[in-house]
């Protein structure tokens, strides 16, 4: 996926980078030491290999002066802490931080070097694993996500930016979801229902918010492209940059697009809802299609993909939250 705030950096750049994190280690020869990573749809990333033959990821932001959303604010390093944190517990499988760099004179914008982890991205293989090694995978992952929301936290909202932050969760829901109502007036986006339409609707089931009273870290993005699987298990999770103090129900694993209970959700351990829940379910797959669609105006995606799925999900959930 291209997209303008891809950071994209020369092999003499990278070079430069690579020597800092690792004491002086330069890149091994040969064009093959650099590969640019192209799944992402925000950052730059590269598979690196150093001098001495250890391989390496190389994560960048945007430049400082990238257009984005507001959420997105300073989330480079939010993935960074979020990392470090949740290597505490060793059933989550996340990748070690070797280095990360804030202080913009290498590089125009920050970057972290991690481990490589060792494995297929499930986005990639998925379909080619029997059923029942999909079904495990997706168990699996529905445990991990529950050892991530084990972190509990002080307030709701994002580390990043402490304007999208409240000590209920009510409140940090309607701020965030307002910030992506002010991206997309900024854009002049048009959605299929006026933004007071989707006010509306969010103050309707707003009340089912007040049911959450303590935070925990949510992930948010872990969608297949985020998982890397071996042998029928999940080696990795990655992708951190979006985690931030919610309830877990905001997780893409509870984003149904159909009525059926699915493996992750077992592996989890939640297989029902409540019709608070029902309705909160409805509110985060709002926003969820919001920040889609509205972030097709700030990339410049060379597709279409993200923009149709996103103004399809988006008139599914309205209808649902007018409906009930």
């Amino acid at each position: 996926m291209e997209s303008k705030t891809k950071n994209k950096k020369t092999r003499a750049q990278i070079e430069s980078m690579a020597a800092r994190a690792f004491n002086g280690l330069g890149l091994a020869n040969g064009e093959d030491a650099v590969t640019e990573l192209k799944q992402g749809w925000f950052n730059a990333a590269y598979e690196v290999r150093l001098a001495d033959g250890r391989e390496v990821i190389l994560k960048i932001a945007p430049p400082l002066d990238a257009e984005v959303m507001i959420y997105e604010k300073n989330i480079m390093a939010t993935e960074v802490a979020s990392m470090r944190l949740v290597r505490q517990n060793l059933a989550i499988p996340v990748p070690e931080i070797y280095f990360f760099d804030d202080a913009h004179d290498l590089c125009d914008a920050d970057y972290f070097f991690m481990e490589k982890i060792h494995g297929d991205n499930l986005e990639h293989v998925k379909a080619g694993l029997p059923a029942e090694t999909q079904e495990a995978v997706e168990f699996h992952i529905g445990g991990i996500i529950r050892e991530i929301n084990g972190f509990s936290g002080t307030y709701f909202g994002y580390d990043g930016n402490p304007d999208l932050r409240a000590q209920t969760w009510k409140e940090a829901y309607i701020k965030i979801v307002e910030s992506v109502l002010e991206d997309a007036a900024r854009k002049n986006v048009v959605f299929d229902f006026g933004y007071n339409e989707i006010r509306a609707a969010i103050q309707k089931h707003a009340p089912a918010l007040e049911e959450i009273t303590t935070s925990c870290l949510v992930h948010w993005d872990a969608w297949n492209p985020n998982f890397f699987v071996r042998d029928g298990r999940i080696t990795g999770i990655i992708d951190f940059e979006r985690a931030f103090w919610a309830e877990p129900l905001m997780e893409a694993q509870f984003r149904q697009f159909s009525d059926s209970v699915t493996a992750s959700m077992r592996g989890y351990g939640k297989t029902s809802f409540t019709a608070a829940e029902e309705q909160r379910n409805h509110l985060y797959a709002l926003h969820l299609a919001l920040v889609m669609h509205t972030e097709c105006f700030y990339r410049n995606y060379d597709t279409d993909g993200v923009f149709n799925f996103s103004r399809q999900y988006l008139g599914a959930t309205m209808e649902w939250l007018k409906a009930n």
